[in-house]
């Protein structure tokens, strides 16, 4: 009471003593004093129950907690404009072009077929034998190293004999590796893929032939490589639509595959790159089989050489009995969420891809060799056991 008057506000008697006195850092330790003399014991044995198992689980789950969320920091990409595909082996060219709303040309385009190579034999032989009556030149280049900086030896070098089928018509190239320690896998590979520019240009190849870009899994279907090559007017640079498998032809995922590209070649101006060029994509035009290797020591290499290693976040994703299980359930190698950019999309993908009993509109180099090639077929999901991969 003072001068009549009084104050009923009341006071936190616990904390009277020590809030709101001396420096800032005193009273900050004040204030929290104040909270946690506000908590029980059994809330502070819940506290350190619970924090341990949390950071844990971040630390296992990290990632998929940032993949969840995805769709809140990140917009989905802007849509392409999509080409329908039309095609039937009884309808002519000329008619083909027509429906496309393209004119026929009186003589072809030279194609030429241009890709970075690391250590996949098997889905080059059936890439290079769908496309061989429609393609002009192969261009191959091989580096000693990986986009990680890893050593590798020349695959293909060493296998140059199963290839002899398309030697007339072959620029092979090699190119050592930098193995720079520590630096992102992009760089090497962009550095790798300048190079591959350079030996298109030793190749021969002019103003507006054709230019596939696409990787060696992803796999442009002949007649859709006939169809650019024979039509006029169409669009300077072309994304495919690739039809999207995971380890083999028995697991689809979707047609959302669409880095593989076809350019009409403007020397100058014309880049080798693996990223979007273009807003405009024709529809089902190939096949893109992701990890669809023969053997478990192919899966483990790869999981180590390509750009996205870092995606082995514990080495125990690498064991061989671990990899032959995942293949087999259609999980995903790096248990990672899908890469989606919806809620709808991504809950949609959780889980195993469904398998496929169809082996209907696949290579037909695949299926004239189904014996050689049934672990990309469906029902053929053990693999192989081998040391080596060359």
């Amino acid at each position: 009471m003072s001068d009549g008057y009084y104050s009923s506000k009341k006071t936190d008697d616990i904390c009277d003593d020590v809030c709101g006195q001396g420096s800032k850092a005193a009273a900050t330790m004040s204030r929290l004093k104040c909270v946690l003399r506000g908590f029980d014991l059994r809330t502070y044995l819940l506290l350190f129950l619970l924090m341990p198992f949390a950071i844990f689980a971040i630390y296992l789950h990290g990632q998929k907690f940032t993949y969840f969320f995805r769709p809140l920091w990140e917009s989905p990409p802007k849509p392409f404009q999509t080409i329908p595909h039309y095609y039937n082996d009884n309808v002519t060219m000329q008619s083909l072009c027509t429906l496309h709303g393209w004119k026929i040309r009186e003589t072809p385009r030279r194609v030429f077929d241009a890709v970075l190579f690391s250590n996949e034999k098997d889905l080059l032989t059936v890439r290079w034998k769908e496309l061989y009556p429609y393609v002009t030149q192969f261009v191959l280049l091989e580096s000693n190293s990986t986009f990680t900086g890893l050593p590798k030896p020349f695959v293909f070098k060493s296998n140059k004999d199963r290839f002899s089928f398309v030697e007339p018509r072959l620029t092979y190239g090699t190119i050592g590796g930098r193995f720079k320690k520590g630096e992102n896998p992009f760089v090497e590979e962009a550095y790798q893929r300048v190079a591959l520019d350079k030996l298109l240009r030793i190749a021969g190849i002019e103003e507006d032939d054709l230019l596939i870009m696409s990787d060696v899994d992803e796999i442009p279907s002949a007649h859709t490589i006939d169809l650019l090559r024979w039509c006029d007017d169409i669009p300077p640079v072309l994304h495919l639509q690739l039809k999207n498998y995971l380890y083999s032809f028995e697991y689809y995922v979707d047609s959302k595959s669409w880095r593989a590209s076809v350019h009409r070649y403007s020397p100058g101006k014309t880049r080798y790159a693996h990223f979007r060029q273009s807003d405009v994509m024709l529809s089902d035009s190939g096949w893109h089989c992701s990890f669809c290797f023969r053997y478990i020591s192919e899966f483990v290499f790869k999981m180590k050489a390509y750009s996205h290693s870092d995606r082995v976040r514990f080495s125990h994703y690498l064991n061989p009995k671990r990899i032959q299980d995942v293949i087999c359930r259609g999980t995903n190698l790096f248990d990672m969420l899908p890469e989606e950019h919806t809620f709808r999309e991504m809950i949609g993908k959780m889980g195993p891809v469904p398998r496929s009993y169809s082996a209907v509109h696949l290579p037909s180099y695949l299926l004239d060799k189904a014996e050689y090639y049934k672990y990309l077929l469906p029902g053929n999901c053990v693999r192989e056991s081998q040391t080596e991969f060359i």
